[in-house]
């Protein structure tokens, strides 16, 4: 019989829930606030951990990080039980770690439901490890040697995130819990400065991996990612990633290959900051978006003229002359918010 701890501080809820779930044949252990939770599941260690969020003492994101930070807590499926249903409370929930989030009123076939596929999986995983010993695997070699092993990896066992244009995927600041690879769609990275203006760092597209800040430690991002149309992303936990790494030392290599290119790209980004005319940072920006977005350059580049100038690190009203400027000698052609590149051999030659 598997153990389930249910953290509530809602009497008349916790008491029917319990009453529910032990007609469902599960023992049930429960906790009024977060602090006897996280005593309680360090104690019983449970095979589940049902908890609510709005609780005294300690809410739920801080009981889910306790539990996250021990070794003997840390791997027990954690589901969130909350009457918030905004999409930002969601995705807070999931970056944390939780393993499923279930929002009240709850039918009892909705919580069973998600209780029975959280233990299925422990249980799946388990049997994997089983039939496949350690010795065998210690003679085989690592299953995944490229990176594109590593996103076909995400493919398979990701955790699938959807979020519309300008919606926050993670703030500065919050821990790094996932990373993350882009399905469909578009995302920029940036910081905000000390006069409050966006500086975006970098753009993601389609099949790249972002909001890793460290391999080694779960340190804090160091920046803003904010979708800019609306998209889709496969996210698998820091602890995951991190056992991943350990297992298969060359993807380790690769992804040092993949951030030493991606430090020359910025350097010469910051050096055409500090030392290129408006002229050259423009066309090197609308080049850049025309590379990174669009398949082929010469489509329409969907992107907000606030973004081209934060990018190029000039100030909105001189990008927008500057883009007239090409626009009079036929470079690109402006239609709304978009910009069409009509000859990329004159915008490289500026650049």
């Amino acid at each position: 019989m598997k153990t389930i701890l249910l953290i509530e501080d809602d009497t008349v809820l916790r008491e029917n829930t319990v009453e529910l779930l032990e007609l469902a044949r599960y023992k049930l252990i429960s906790a009024s606030n977060g602090r006897i939770g996280v005593e309680m599941a360090q104690k019983h260690i449970p095979d589940l951990i049902i908890c609510d969020i709005m609780m005294p003492e300690l809410d739920g994101y801080e009981v889910l990080h306790a539990l996250s930070t021990s070794q003997t807590t840390q791997h027990i499926p954690f589901i969130f039980l909350s009457a918030k249903t905004e999409r930002t409370d969601v995705r807070k929930g999931m970056n944390l770690g939780a393993d499923d989030y279930i929002t009240k009123p709850f039918s009892e076939e909705d919580l069973v439901n998600a209780i029975e596929s959280r233990l299925a999986k422990v249980a799946i995983l388990e049997d994997l490890k089983k039939e496949q010993p350690l010795p065998i695997i210690e003679k085989n070699e690592p299953r995944l040697k490229t990176i594109n092993d590593l996103k076909n990896f995400f493919d398979d066992n990701g955790t699938p995130l959807s979020y519309h244009t300008d919606d926050t995927i993670y703030k500065e600041g919050e821990h790094s819990n996932y990373i993350y690879l882009v399905n469909k769609g578009k995302i920029k990275s940036f910081k905000i400065d000390d006069q409050g203006k966006e500086l975006i760092i970098e753009i993601f597209k389609e099949d790249d991996i972002f909001g890793y800040t460290s391999f080694i430690d779960n340190l804090p991002h160091k920046e803003t990612a904010k979708a800019i149309e609306n998209t889709h992303i496969l996210g698998i936990s820091f602890m995951e990633f991190k056992n991943i790494l350990n297992n298969n030392p060359k993807i380790g290599l690769e992804l040092i290959q993949l951030l030493t290119d991606n430090l020359s790209l910025i350097k010469t980004q910051l050096l055409q900051m500090a030392y290129g005319s408006v002229t050259k940072k423009t066309a090197a920006t609308i080049l850049k978006f025309a590379e990174k977005i669009n398949r082929k350059p010469q489509d329409p580049i969907n992107i907000s003229r606030n973004d081209l100038a934060n990018v190029a690190g000039i100030a909105s009203e001189t990008l927008i002359r500057t883009l007239t400027s090409f626009k009079k000698q036929g470079l690109i052609k402006i239609e709304g918010r978009n910009i069409k590149v009509l000859n990329i051999d004159g915008l490289k030659a500026m650049h």
